[in-house]
């Protein structure tokens, strides 16, 4: 259980303040990544939501001017509105509501000599399941990360599961197909 102070975790405000789980789960995965788009469809199906719902959500989204569309084939594909003047704001809200904030500010700024840090798995691909995966590039205190591991459920309200390379080469070899950079060049 996810211990709270004062001020509640910003995750809790995001879904108090959106209380549709399926706009929540369209803003998550178009706002968390920067090449983020998708197609009915697949929306419904990655968030084992209902077409219509997922069709009633993407209009709101569009009407707001949140999202834009295209025609590529016989699909329909949304993405972020990068014009939009409250897409950065927005992205660095759904940022704080995965934790991704707080994860660099307690955990990756400590750990020692990081060339890089990624995301990786299902929160690289903007779905939010609870477990943030992350891979380090760099020469790292791990006695210190694995400690840190251990109490980011009561900090982030997430677990944390973090693996180590070297170089980026080790990463790489490791065929990631989904990531997102953190830190690094």
């Amino acid at each position: 259980m996810c211990a709270f102070g004062k001020i509640k975790k910003p995750r809790r405000i995001l879904s108090t303040l959106i209380t549709s789980k399926t706009r929540l789960k369209l803003l998550v995965k178009l706002f968390s990544h920067p090449d983020a788009h998708g197609h009915l469809r697949g929306f419904a199906q990655e968030f084992e939501e209902s077409t219509n719902s997922v069709r009633i959500e993407l209009g709101k989204l569009y009407e707001a001017g949140l999202i834009v569309s295209h025609q590529k084939g016989q699909k329909v594909l949304y993405r972020p509105n990068i014009q939009n003047p409250i897409y950065g704001e927005l992205c660095g809200i759904v940022s704080k509501h995965m934790g991704f904030d707080q994860l660099i500010e307690r955990v990756l700024g400590k750990v020692g000599d990081l060339n890089s840090a990624y995301v990786v798995g299902d929160y690289a691909k903007g779905l939010d399941k609870g477990t943030i995966e992350v891979a380090i590039v760099g020469d790292v205190d791990r006695e210190f990360l694995n400690r840190l591991s251990k109490n980011a459920l009561e900090n982030l309200c997430r677990e944390v599961k973090i693996s180590v390379f070297e170089d980026e080469a080790s990463f790489r070899s490791q065929g990631y197909k989904n990531v997102l950079k953190l830190i690094g060049e």
